[in-house]
């Protein structure tokens, strides 16, 4: 059910669809054998086809959708510290460059390379008419980045969240996003690592936490509040 607080209401005609480090290197089973991933996440690929099913919504609708990815420099120097020794001791994750770091094809408008010094510089590649891939160096994906600003400038003041484990980055980022008053949605069949406390946390905090469905049902309603 959507919230109906004023204040925390999400709002389908200004919203905008994170989806967050959904890589070739973090999908828990192989597109083909020995086609292991280095750091699979368990439920992630479960999880793709509602994420694409989200951003085909959200093109159709024309509103903005932000990829963010992560990407670990081969020497270890924009790592986080808990996995910067694996890095330095020859671990290749999310590598600049490698097809690990791509983001999986069912959740891309066409075939993109993704442009890892632009990415890396703090810019954003286009992908799509309202559709953009950014890099973040830390779990959030507002540390350290514009997407506050990107998002304000499209018209952005509600966040869609969707994309591979949620106890990490994802959690991190709807916690920036509610600090910066956004209006919240965590979509949870398109999350891999959802648990219930999880789930109550995030109502706690105003977020609504719907399935993929109510989501689609949110989303197709002209001026939605």
């Amino acid at each position: 059910m959507i919230a109906n607080d004023r204040y925390t209401r999400p709002r389908a005609d200004t919203a905008a669809l994170l989806l967050i480090d959904v890589q070739r290197d973090f999908i828990d089973t192989p597109d083909t054998p020995g086609d292991d991933a280095p750091m699979p996440v368990a439920g992630t690929r479960a999880a793709i086809p509602a994420m694409a099913q989200l951003a085909a919504a959200f093109r159709q609708r024309g509103l903005p959708i932000v990829h963010v990815v992560r990407l670990y420099l081969a020497d270890g120097s924009n790592v986080d510290l808990v996995r910067r020794g694996s890095i330095e001791g020859g671990v290749r994750i999310a590598l600049p460059g490698s097809a690990g770091s791509q983001i999986v094809a069912e959740l891309l408008p066409k075939s993109v390379e993704l442009d890892h010094e632009l990415l890396l510089a703090g810019g954003f590649q286009r992908v799509g008419a309202a559709e953009h891939v950014m890099y973040k160096p830390r779990w959030g994906a507002f540390y350290g980045t514009p997407l506050e600003q990107h998002l304000r400038e499209s018209g952005s003041d509600t966040l869609v969240f969707a994309g591979c484990n949620f106890p990490n980055c994802p959690r991190t980022s709807i916690y920036e996003a509610s600090e910066r008053d956004f209006r919240l949605v965590l979509a949870s069949d398109a999350i891999s690592g959802l648990y219930e406390r999880g789930v109550a946390e995030c109502r706690a905090i105003g977020v609504d936490v719907l399935g993929l469905a109510e989501t689609l049902d949110w989303l197709a309603v002209p001026g939605a509040r």
